[in-house]
């Protein structure tokens, strides 16, 4: 495993570990250890405790001699099985070089002046800083809006096109001159290509379409990854987008997934074995400039502790796929699998393939950090249902809803759950208690006999039958088109949604501390003879607005708003909305090719689902992003 600190709640993400792993910075630190071997020997002064993640991620870095800490405290550490030294020693170095495992390190050199021999090469880590014109916070390297950063599953190859859609969404946050730092990488890690995009001034949407790359660059075919580094952003420092991928002449398939949590994790969940009928293959993209080593990714049936590895080397940057069934012969739908990637990849896509059509969907962060939560229990008076986990029922003569609880946490030994489902207008219309279900549970329920009609339905917590919970209550959830069988599916976690009360940082903000009570989320537009739409669901935890405020603005490719549809949805119900249908043909014409629809509430917090539908009963869905 990695040793690497990335995301943890409570503190968010690790810029360090953004500022090391950027392609850019690996590029700098590879030519920095060329130098630093030929020079000779090497000490490592260590002052923030970073030396372990910045050798992890850059082995070609020379062994250290010698091993430097300031802190007392920290003398019983190694680096690479040499240990910890005082600081006051480094006056009798022997070493040629001196490594500052730090940036921003002009107040360090100046302190080292007159202790370290003048003999001895002082650099630092600022030798691997990105070029000026690529941060937007110069002052503090390791602000974190300098490192905006995301991957992209990125293919245009068998047929197969993919199309990144998002929005200039920094803008509403006082954000000006924004552009995207791109690069490609082939299945084998090699740069395909690097470029910059400019983005509209105003909140106004953007698109990265595989095919115009490719005729762009005059590449071949490829599958790979997308490295995404936003510069000049405000507010938010994650990149957010939706990604369609599509099929063309004669080629069916047609699916969305989301983007990809830019933090490595130790494992992942929410991985559906397959069915008879299917493969799945999950692509295990790595995120780094050093090596996956042979051994280092796996995988498991949830619950069984018995990891099977995969038993290549993954080489910098590059992408494979990984046929479940070859790991795990036998293991079939609805067993659900654990990947075990030790830091290494950002959440993984998996590809089903059924039918001669294909769907991507993603896995999710399986927590390390979360015990059970005992407080949760005692919620109930004054937050109602508490955590929910809502999804949409599809209109069900057309479209069979499936849903699995998955554990989505080291420490999660069992799931007390229910299903709760409703109609459109918010009425309750069943309810099943479905066990306190075990870690390795194989529940895969269809909703044909508890919805008759479109609505929603939640999972919620239910401890009738004992117990635990920890807030990270996470699901599966696949439709199928009844008559083409046409699949997608779309996973996610609970919230507490809609009340006043807060509980630790529940209901989640957009941006800000609890409670959130206000929507902004993102609607793409349709393309090529596909419509766009989205469900949107008033989820509540307890009573709260009886109806919903809500505006649907079209807005263009430079961010205006070019027209505007009210909607109302009754608290604990929900919508389905088509952009075609709520704006005629001249105002989609007037926003664009990059147009998109912002919902808008102040009132209420929506969750929402997108996709599109095409011909002959494709469709595609994932939830959607807010900002």
């Amino acid at each position: 495993m990695l040793d690497i600190q990335t995301f943890d709640a409570r503190r968010g993400g690790n810029v360090l570990y953004k500022a090391l792993a950027h392609p850019l910075a690996a590029e700098a630190l590879t030519g920095l250890a060329a130098e630093l071997a030929a020079a000779g020997t090497l000490a490592v002064f260590d002052p923030d405790g970073v030396a372990g993640a910045l050798y992890s991620l850059c082995p070609w870095l020379p062994a250290p001699a010698e091993f430097y800490v300031q802190d007392v405290g920290r003398l019983d550490e190694r680096l690479g099985g040499v240990a910890a030294q005082p600081l006051v020693e480094v006056a009798r170095t022997g070493a040629a070089s001196l490594l500052i495992a730090a940036f921003d390190a002009r107040r360090v050199v100046e302190r080292m002046q007159g202790l370290v021999p003048a003999s001895v090469r002082v650099v630092s880590l600022d030798a691997a800083r990105l070029p000026a014109a690529m941060l937007t916070q110069a002052r503090n390297y390791l602000d974190r809006l300098n490192f905006a950063t995301n991957h992209v599953f990125f293919r245009e190859q068998g047929g197969l096109s993919t199309r990144l859609v998002s929005a200039n969404y920094w803008a509403g946050y006082g954000a000006k001159s924004v552009r995207l730092w791109l690069r490609l990488f082939g299945e084998d890690g090699a740069v395909l290509a690097t470029w910059e995009e400019t983005l509209p001034e105003g909140a106004g949407g953007f698109c990265i379409d595989s095919r115009e790359v490719r005729v762009r660059f005059g590449l071949g075919e490829f599958v790979g990854q997308l490295f995404l580094h936003a510069i000049g952003v405000a507010g938010h420092d994650v990149v957010k987008y939706a990604l369609d991928t599509f099929g063309s002449d004669g080629e069916p398939s047609l699916s969305v997934t989301h983007d990809a949590n830019a933090w490595p994790s130790d494992r992942y969940a929410g991985l559906p074995a397959p069915r008879a009928d299917e493969q799945v293959v999950v692509w295990v993209q790595n995120s780094h400039a050093a090596p996956i080593p042979a051994g280092a990714i796996a995988l498991d049936r949830m619950g069984r502790e018995a990891p099977v590895a995969w038993d290549a080397e993954i080489g910098p940057y590059a992408s494979v796929a990984m046929d479940v069934s070859r790991l795990l012969p036998g293991v079939r739908w609805p067993a659900q699998i654990e990947m075990r990637t030790g830091r290494h990849v950002v959440r993984p896509r998996y590809e089903v393939t059924q039918g001669g059509r294909t769907r991507i969907a993603h896995v999710n962060v399986e927590r390390a950090d979360l015990q059970p939560d005992p407080g949760i229990k005692s919620l109930h008076n004054l937050l109602g249902r508490g955590y929910l986990l809502p999804f949409p029922v599809l209109p069900p003569d057309e479209y069979k809803t499936v849903f699995q609880p998955n554990p989505m946490a080291e420490s999660q030994a069992n799931l007390p759950v229910r299903l709760d489902v409703f109609a459109a207008d918010g009425t309750l219309v069943a309810q099943r208690f479905l066990g306190c279900l075990k870690r390795d549970h194989d529940l895969a329920m269809d909703l044909d006999d508890l919805a008759s009609r479109a609505g929603h339905a939640e999972l919620v917590y239910d401890f009738r039958d004992g117990g635990e919970a920890d807030g990270w209550l996470h699901g599966l959830f696949r439709y199928e088109h009844r008559a083409s069988g046409h699949a997608a599916e779309t996973s996610f976690g609970a919230h507490i949604f809609n009340t006043i009360m807060t509980y630790r940082d529940e209901p989640q903000s957009y941006n800000g501390p609890p409670p959130g009570l206000s929507t902004r989320l993102f609607l793409k537009l349709g393309d090529a003879g596909r419509r766009s739409f989205a469900v949107l669901v008033y989820a509540a935890s307890a009573p709260w607005q009886a109806r919903s405020d809500t505006k649907l603005q079209l807005v263009d490719g430079a961010g205006a708003t070019v027209a505007e549809h009210a909607l109302t949805i009754a608290c604990g119900g929900s919508a389905m909305v088509f952009p075609d249908e709520l704006f005629d043909e001249a105002q989609l014409r007037a926003a664009g090719p990059h147009g998109y629809v912002l919902v808008r509430d102040t009132t209420c917090r929506l969750f929402g689902y997108h996709g599109l539908m095409g011909g002959g009963g494709a469709f595609s869905l994932d939830h959607m992003f807010g900002f």
